[in-house]
């Protein structure tokens, strides 16, 4: 049976895939559905196929329709009012990590290599705050034969990133100068820059799926750890900073409360729904 309100799922997951520091990995833990996620896509291959599709197709659809629709709107709050967004998913972000701490059963589970695999995972996403790529780079338009093999290794790289929580497809495209490429393609519907983009996604999705399944059959625990430790060092990546301008400081504030009031709600509706 279709899951249609995967719909909805899937469409915050695609609003986030289009900021540069937000993974869509991390709304798929807000919303408690990473490892039936993961699950999902390695199944679409076995003979329950049609159970994961049921899962995955709505979910896909909102992704789609969510970037297409809301990249100008989301591309709009970020070049307008970059700090009141990035707060807003500060507080989602940040509200998600109490969740993540009781269903790995934290206080109980976690040992002296758990707590350092968390400390080296959130160093090492807080560290890409260091890298800025240039987001005012032009767009690719016109294509040459290196350039499908690059817009490949893009669609590769970001969603191999987009499905792990804490660190964003979107950021890693902004530090090789491809992002404007990326999101001028699917607000104009560039369907040569979408096709290989797009073969790269799916082969990326593939892979890091399998890999994270492995990893979590065998170390369920440190994977929580390390989990949590990225979502932690994104924090770090998405703080802007507070402006000078008193008013957008509480705006922004406001914002940061309001991400932590979704995320809870959010979970809450989830946890109900089950």
């Amino acid at each position: 049976m279709i899951e249609w309100k995967n719909l909805y799922r899937g469409a915050l997951m695609g609003a986030s895939d289009i900021v540069p520091g937000v993974s869509g990995g991390t709304i798929a833990v807000v919303l408690g559905i990473y490892q039936r996620l993961i699950e999902g896509i390695n199944g679409i291959f076995t003979r329950e196929w049609k159970k994961h599709l049921a899962f995955l197709a709505p979910l896909g659809v909102g992704v789609l329709v969510a970037v297409y629709f809301f990249s100008g709107i989301i591309n709009w709050l970020f070049d307008n009012y970059p700090h009141q967004l990035q707060f807003a998913f500060l507080g989602l972000i940040a509200g998600v990590i109490p969740f993540l701490w009781r269903q790995a059963d934290g206080n109980r589970e976690f040992q002296g290599s758990h707590y350092l695999t968390l400390l080296l995972a959130a160093i090492f996403v807080g560290s890409m705050v260091v890298f800025r790529g240039d987001d005012s780079i032009t767009p690719m338009t016109e294509f040459e034969g290196m350039d499908y093999v690059m817009l490949f290794l893009s669609g590769w790289l970001a969603s191999s990133a987009m499905i792990l929580p804490g660190i964003s497809g979107s950021f890693l495209l902004l530090l090789i100068g491809m992002y404007t490429t990326f999101t001028h393609s699917i607000e104009n519907l560039v369907i040569e820059a979408l096709i290989p983009l797009g073969l790269g996604i799916v082969l990326g999705l593939l892979i890091m799926s399998r890999i994270i399944r492995a990893l979590f059959n065998r170390f369920f625990f440190h994977m929580y750890a390390l989990i949590i430790g990225l979502v932690i060092g994104a924090l770090v990546v998405i703080y802007p900073g507070f402006e000078s301008d008193t008013m957008r400081n509480i705006v922004s504030v406001i914002c940061l409360i309001g991400g932590l009031i979704a995320a809870y709600g959010l979970g809450k509706l989830e946890l109900t729904e089950e």
